[in-house]
C-alpha cells in the first residue's frame, strides 16, 4: 500500500503561482510513475502531468504544457507541481497518484493510489 497526502494548494489571485507538494508513504521501494490530475466542479478529471520513478522524464497535457512543471526529490518521497500564470479556468481539486509502471501515464485508469486533493482556487 502507498499513502499520499498533498499540500500547498489555497486562494491566489490571476497570474500568481503556487507549488504543490505530494509526500509518498508506505510501500515507496517500489518504481511508480507520478501524475497530477485536478477536476474541477462539474467536470471530469483531468491529466496534468506525469514523472517518472527515476525523474528523468515528464510529460504534460498541452492545457498545462509551459505553464506547470513536475519534479520529484525520491529521497523525500515527494513530487511537486510548481503552477505558474495561474488563471481563473485552473480552479480545481489536485490530486496526485501513483501508478506501478515504469513508463509516463495519461490515463487515470493506470493509477492505484490515489491522494484525497488540494483544492487550488484562483480568483480573476
Amino acid at each position: 500500500q502507498v499513502q499520499l497526502v498533498e499540500s500547498g494548494g489555497g486562494s491566489v489571485r490571476d497570474g500568481d503561482s503556487l507549488r504543490l507538494s505530494c509526500v509518498a508513504s508506505g510501500r515507496t521501494v517500489i518504481p511508480y510513475s507520478m501524475g497530477w490530475f485536478r477536476q474541477a466542479p462539474g467536470k471530469e478529471r483531468e491529466f496534468l502531468g506525469a514523472i517518472t520513478w527515476s525523474g528523468d522524464s515528464t510529460d504534460y497535457a498541452d492545457t498545462v504544457k509551459g505553464r506547470f512543471t513536475i519534479s520529484r526529490d525520491s529521497a523525500k518521497n515527494t513530487v511537486y507541481l510548481q503552477m505558474n500564470s495561474l488563471k481563473p479556468e485552473d480552479t480545481a481539486v489536485y490530486s496526485c497518484a501513483a501508478a506501478y509502471s515504469t513508463a509516463l501515464q495519461q490515463d487515470s485508469r493506470k493509477y492505484q493510489y490515489w491522494g484525497k486533493g488540494t483544492l487550488v482556487t484562483v480568483s480573476s
